[in-house]
């Protein structure tokens, strides 16, 4: 797991930015989506500047505790990046995890 991104909320938004080997991205807005057509639909989508550059969606912890499950695409990137925002424990920031996905096995 790798710290990719922090971030402070702001009202229902958070604002921070996104630094990887490939990736130095501040002013990354990921702003509630107040016009969701259904409930599989995107609860909030991610900005940089005017680029609309991912989708998240709300989800729940074994642990009860809420988190944003993101996904970041970008005609740079050679795949879609998947990452989870979790707020900070006793603090008022939250940080972007990214884990590589687990290979399948052949069983």
């Amino acid at each position: 797991m790798a710290n990719i991104g922090s971030f402070k909320k702001v009202g229902l938004d958070y604002q921070g930015e996104i630094v990887t080997l490939s990736v130095q991205a501040k002013g990354v807005r990921i702003v509630a989506e107040t016009n969701r057509s259904n409930d599989a639909a995107p609860t909030h989508r991610v900005f940089v500047g005017r680029a609309e550059i991912g989708a998240a969606w709300t989800k729940t912890s074994a642990e009860q505790r809420e988190y944003l499950s993101v996904k970041l695409d970008d005609p740079s990137f050679t795949a879609p990046i998947f990452a989870n925002l979790f707020d900070d424990e006793g603090e008022d920031t939250s940080s972007l995890i990214w884990s590589r996905p687990r290979k399948a096995s052949n069983d």
